[in-house]
């Protein structure tokens, strides 16, 4: 989740010792299934607790997973202050803004829905990097896939039918999120690329700063919960520490080993597994439109992927 979820922020070589004893496909299943069951988990969540609390404690036992693996690996926080001040804004973008947003969407909107919107993410990223990024040229596939993503984003949300029975703010919140995550990308692609810290190192301390921004803000705008329902509260532990610590783990991993236009493919089967865990199991209602939409929003991102063909 994109997600959904965090994305790979600096590309690494797999060493000699980390070869991982799962074969990758069995690793992409898993974790297209982990950030696909994310927002079903988000719905959940938010039936015993506020959204930033959802958003808090899913970085809390995401920061604890990652923490603990560092210490095992005996990484270090990195140093400098620029350094800091950089993955603060990672963290606010691809972290708690996101998070947060998610999980308001959900108080109005089905995890279905959230779910797709997510899928959009691939399509806000090219048209943001066609202004942000010099050396991302536009070419006519990915143009036309720009447009007819967008074009699938409408038939998801009934344009015909001037949204009628969808409520516009869970929506634009959704849709918002997966703004957020381009735009940390590309900041994130500006700023830290290149850096000499491990992967786990910097989105261990990205994840340690959302979850500090949160633990501020959080306490000013909600109260503690009378009480803690057990299923809400295994929603969130769940959500946190497999869709947000274990899957950027298995994501780096993934990434590291078949490359990153292999790993990030797992985005467009997130709406997938969400709509069918939302249908199946939450009971959510789906029109024709909203799977339809969802394959055309998907051909769509697959198109704006696409790279031309070295000239030989």
């Amino acid at each position: 989740m994109s997600t959904t979820t965090t994305r790979p922020q600096v590309e690494v070589a797999a060493g000699p010792d980390s070869r991982p004893r799962l074969d990758w496909r069995l690793r992409f299943g898993l974790l297209s299934l982990i950030w696909g069951f994310s927002f079903l988990l988000i719905k959940l969540g938010t039936e015993g607790f506020a959204p930033l609390q959802v958003a808090l404690g899913r970085l809390f036992f995401g920061t604890a997973v990652l923490a603990a693996t560092m210490a095992v690996k005996r990484e270090r926080l990195p140093r400098g202050i620029r350094t800091w001040a950089h993955l603060a804004v990672a963290a606010f973008l691809l972290n708690a803004l996101p998070f947060s947003l998610f999980a308001y969407s959900e108080l109005t909107i089905p995890s279905t829905l959230a779910g797709i919107c997510n899928a959009a993410s691939p399509l806000w990223g090219m048209a943001l990097s066609l202004v942000a990024l010099s050396e991302d040229r536009p070419t006519r596939v990915r143009v036309a896939g720009l447009g007819l993503g967008f074009l699938g984003v409408l038939t998801v949300l009934g344009a015909w039918q001037g949204f009628h029975g969808l409520n516009a703010t869970g929506t634009a919140l959704a849709l918002l999120a997966s703004l957020s995550y381009p735009v940390g990308w590309i900041y994130v692609r500006r700023t830290l690329a290149g850096s000499s810290h491990s992967h786990l190192c910097l989105t261990g301390t990205q994840l340690l700063l959302a979850t500090i921004q949160l633990a501020i803000v959080t306490p000013l705008f909600t109260t503690m919960p009378s009480h803690f329902r057990l299923l809400p509260l295994l929603a969130v532990a769940a959500l946190g520490t497999l869709g947000t610590g274990v899957a950027v783990l298995v994501q780096y991993g993934l990434v590291a080993e078949v490359g990153p236009t292999t790993g990030q493919m797992v985005t467009y089967f997130i709406p997938v597994i969400a709509a069918v865990a939302g249908v199946a199991i939450l009971g959510e209602s789906m029109s024709w439109s909203t799977p339809i939409g969802a394959v055309i929003v998907l051909a769509g991102a697959a198109l704006t992927q696409a790279r031309p063909r070295a000239k030989g």
